[in-house]
């Protein structure tokens, strides 16, 4: 009895181990198999390391500012008989904006007219007089002062009516009606905004190290975000005298053309002042470049070790510098000519296989012009 048990559990061991022999040589052959393992290739596009010569310029922000530009107001109060323009139309300088109520003040001036003529009547007449010694010149005296005083009244009264009959100052742009016809108009009240647009002043200021490399007539290139790929040149016109004592920089202002009229003041506008310098750099497209919290990274693509590798990507840290449209400058890590991964940056990792394919690649600009369509 005692052996047949002794029997069963060796034979029960013995499966045991047999089953725990192909346990572990299953676990080891699935170890190889993984170790083995080589994920297919990514595909990825790839771009050159380009040397560039790009001229030097002076980043700014800056904002747009009218050459000329006013809130037309009125000097005297009164009730608008007349409005002449409506809102947002261009106007030539002196044309009538808004007449108010002066029919008070052509009734004092019919008066005065009057007097002035009975003045200037007295006038000759004293003259007369006095030529034939029948009046002292004193008289004579009295009747021209009198008429020049009249004459006075009246000049102040039509002042009064040419004040009332407000004028464009300059051509340009009116903004937005404020008044309504019938409406009391104090004086200083707003009536509209009027704009000059063509040309337009761009204010900005630079560290005051750059001072030395500022000269009136250089070549200011500026971009804003509502007209995006659009750049608008223009021409360096003042540097200010003193420096801003709290910040050490100088404020400067260019003028553009602004034919268009599609700058409009207030604008928040980036301006680059272009220098005469060319340097040499080097340049990939910004879709290269990964930013990490340790630094900028690019995928190096190069041979691998062995023939059956392919390609391989290697992570190199770089330093990058100034972003022009498409482009970033790199100032250290790379060499010209050296390629690149292009875009998919984010699935790849070192010493990663890769298979390239350029068949779609977009094509990178310094001017980049979106389409909107």
């Amino acid at each position: 009895m005692k052996s047949r048990v002794f029997l069963a559990v060796c034979l029960v061991i013995l499966i045991l181990g047999i089953l725990a022999g192909v346990k572990v040589l299953q676990i080891k052959t699935m170890i190889a198999a993984g170790k083995a393992y080589v994920p297919p290739p990514d595909t990825v596009s790839t771009v050159v390391v380009q040397s560039q010569q790009w001229q030097d310029e002076l980043p700014a922000i800056g904002s747009i500012a009218a050459v000329q530009g006013v809130t037309v107001t009125t000097e005297i109060a009164g009730t608008i008989k007349e409005i002449n323009f409506e809102s947002g139309s261009v106007v030539a300088q002196d044309d009538l904006l808004v007449r108010l109520d002066t029919s008070s003040e052509e009734a004092q001036l019919r008066a005065l007219e009057s007097q002035v003529e009975l003045a200037g009547i007295n006038v000759e007449r004293s003259r007369k007089l006095r030529a034939g010694n029948t009046i002292s010149q004193s008289e004579l005296d009295t009747a021209e002062a009198s008429l020049k005083q009249n004459q006075a009244n009246a000049d102040n009264i039509r002042a009064t009516i040419a004040k009332k009959t407000i004028r464009a100052p300059f051509a340009g742009r009116l903004g937005i009606r404020q008044v309504n016809l019938g409406q009391y108009l104090d004086n200083g009240k707003p009536i509209v905004s009027l704009q000059s647009l063509s040309p337009v002043y761009v204010n900005f200021s630079l560290p005051q190290q750059e001072l030395g490399s500022l000269k009136t007539g250089l070549p200011v290139r500026l971009t804003t975000d509502g007209y995006a790929g659009r750049n608008f040149t223009g021409t360096l016109t003042a540097i200010n005298p003193d420096l801003d004592e709290s910040t050490r920089s100088v404020t400067l202002q260019a003028t553009l053309d602004n034919a268009d009229q599609a700058l409009r003041p207030g604008m928040f506008a980036r301006v680059n002042v272009l220098l005469p310098q060319q340097k040499d750099v080097l340049v990939v497209p910004l879709t290269a470049v990964l930013s990490e919290p340790f630094g900028d990274t690019v995928y190096v693509v190069e041979p691998g070790t062995n023939a059956a590798a392919g390609l391989v990507v290697r992570a190199q840290v770089v330093q990058t510098g100034p972003a022009r449209g498409d482009f970033v400058t790199v100032t250290a890590g790379l060499k010209a000519g050296e390629r690149v991964v292009g875009a998919g940056l984010f699935r790849l990792h070192n010493h990663e296989s890769v298979v390239e394919d350029n068949t779609l690649a977009p094509e990178a600009s310094q001017t980049p012009r979106p389409n909107n369509g």
